[in-house]
């Protein structure tokens, strides 16, 4: 990471309103490329409403989203998943009829097989691919310590490696920012940790993360940056040790933490 590179992520006077009800109240805050920056605040400061923004699935009310050059601020989130920018969740979403291997595999991008007319005009094409994709999958699945449950059902493993397919399926896509939605929630020690070195070791790889986390040791350990939110708005930007000596920040955060 380079201090003079354009900001990965800008997220500019965003505004998410429900009826007159303001869950992203004028935030705007920058995420630096092949960082691990952190989105912290109390319960209700909308941190997860400005992920779905971000991501496309609740569009803003007002402002703007640049990702890597681009203005994603009105795309589907399709779009920007094709872009490079994927997001997990704080309650993990997969499939919970398929196994672990056909969870990783359906997150691979532009599949021919997705096209119907391809299983008849181009058969050869689409098996083709889907050995390519299968070896990929079995690739991200082993990076994300799954390989012993990838043949299970996705709804019968446990909450923590929910979490790592969570994982596994983003990196299909080979993302350029993972948004991270509080990833240590309902996992064990155990679990945790082998989640924290595969977050360390993909940022390694050039991975920007942008991570909701009320775990504060983790983010106070893990991230280089952190943006607090309180009522919608960005009270606080910089270091961990800038950000948890911020009078604002102990007001509305972490003193409340500490109480």
């Amino acid at each position: 990471m380079t201090g003079t590179a354009p900001p990965i992520l800008e997220v500019s006077d965003a505004v998410k309103a429900f009826g007159a009800m303001r869950a992203v109240d004028g935030a705007s805050f920058a995420v630096a490329p092949g960082s691990i920056t952190g989105l912290i605040g109390p319960n209700g400061a909308g941190k997860t409403t400005l992920f779905g923004a971000i991501a496309g699935e609740n569009p803003l009310t007002s402002g703007r989203v640049t990702f890597d050059g681009h203005d994603i601020t009105r795309l589907d989130a399709y779009d920007i998943y094709r872009l490079k920018l994927a997001r997990t969740f704080q309650i993990p979403r997969p499939f919970p009829a398929m196994t672990v291997l056909e969870n990783v595999m359906v997150a691979a991008l532009d599949q021919a097989g997705e096209k119907f007319w391809n299983t008849w005009l181009r058969p050869g094409r689409v098996q083709r691919q889907e050995r390519q994709v299968r070896e990929r999958a079995h690739e991200v699945i082993a990076f994300c310590n799954l390989t012993g449950v990838e043949d299970n059902l996705a709804g019968a493993i446990s909450g923590g490696q929910k979490k790592l397919l969570e994982l596994a399926r983003v990196l299909m896509s080979e993302p350029r920012l993972i948004l991270l939605d509080e990833p240590a929630a309902g996992v064990n020690p155990a679990l945790l940790d082998t989640l924290v070195e595969k977050i360390v070791e993909i940022n390694a790889r050039g991975t920007t993360f942008l991570i909701i986390e009320h775990n504060m040791d983790m983010v106070m350990s893990l991230c280089q940056a952190i943006v607090v939110l309180a009522q919608g708005r960005v009270i606080a930007a910089g270091t961990p040790d800038a950000v948890a000596a911020d009078k604002a920040v102990l007001d509305a955060y972490l003193g409340e933490v500490a109480a």
